[in-house]
């Protein structure tokens, strides 16, 4: 997570990439069960026969984690972790590492006192929608890989491997294949990213005027939290149209797979709390690994 601009201003933009993209890769590590869980249930659609409407397979976040261990296997749940690391260093590095010059370049380089909030906003969506940008075919293949559940015997699976995914999109897709999802993906992102930010200064300053806390990793840890809750309270309507478009290649475009999830499939967006959770988590890990660079 960025710091205050005048500790980062003192780090090269090498420096402030290559310690971002630790931190959000050791983050990615400890919630990738999580994330792999959600994105199942993000994807999972009612089945109708007839007038009956069948029960879901996966509930809720323990039950999605416990049908995918106990059918699977355990080490099922940290399905898509090479391209999820590959995402976190390109995505994770540049949304955190480009923070500053850009927030600079909007403010001016002469500008003296307080960024405001409004330019704070500014200069995080356009890093977070850039980052993610660059990082889409990582994170398709990340969510073709997490959704792919137990197939019944004789049956191969779609792709072996991370590699081999990125050249079965490419061979049989096109190389522009590799970035569906782009629309909702760049929304979500820049969203989330614009309301951590923001939401980080804002609650970091208001725990810093509480008698007794100082700027130490504690008030990080505190306003890392409550940021990851408000981004993912604002964003996850359009993780859930993202992952969706990426994990399956039916819906026309981001409306029709928006319209087509709200009128078939409303119960999705509860889902809310459960990504709440998943997101605050990984936040933690990612201010508590990046306060230490």
């Amino acid at each position: 997570m960025v710091a205050d601009s005048k500790s980062n201003s003192d780090l090269s933009f090498g420096k402030i990439f290559a310690s971002s993209a630790f931190s959000a890769c050791f983050a990615e590590v400890c919630t990738i069960p999580l994330d792999t869980a959600k994105v199942r249930l993000q994807l999972q659609k009612q089945a109708v026969a007839g007038d009956v409407v069948s029960l879901p397979k996966y509930k809720g976040m323990l039950g999605t984690v416990g049908t995918i261990a106990r059918e699977e296997g355990l080490s099922a749940l940290w399905k898509g972790i090479v391209p999820g690391l590959h995402r976190q260093c390109l995505y994770g590095g540049l949304r955190i590492g480009l923070y500053e010059p850009v927030k600079t370049f909007y403010v001016g380089k002469d500008h003296v006192g307080d960024v405001p909030l409004s330019k704070k906003i500014l200069a995080a969506f356009t890093t977070g929608a850039f980052a993610i940008a660059v990082a889409n075919p990582t994170d398709l293949v990340k969510v073709r890989l997490q959704a792919e559940g137990k197939l019944p015997p004789g049956v191969p699976r779609r792709y072996s491997g991370s590699l081999n995914a990125y050249s079965t999109i490419v061979r049989q897709e096109g190389v522009g294949a590799l970035w569906t999802g782009l629309g909702p993906n760049i929304a979500r992102n820049g969203i989330i990213n614009a309301a951590e930010l923001a939401s980080y200064d804002q609650v970091k300053q208001t725990i810093l005027k509480i008698p007794g806390f100082t700027d130490n990793v504690v008030t990080h840890l505190l306003a890392g939290l409550g940021a990851g809750f408000f981004a993912v309270c604002i964003g996850s309507p359009v993780d859930v149209v993202k992952s969706r478009m990426m994990g399956d290649s039916s819906y026309k475009n981001t409306l029709d797979c928006f319209i087509k999830t709200l009128k078939n499939d409303v119960s999705c967006f509860p889902l809310l709390l459960f990504c709440s959770l998943k997101n605050i988590y990984h936040h933690f890990a990612l201010v508590t690994t990046s306060y230490s660079h």
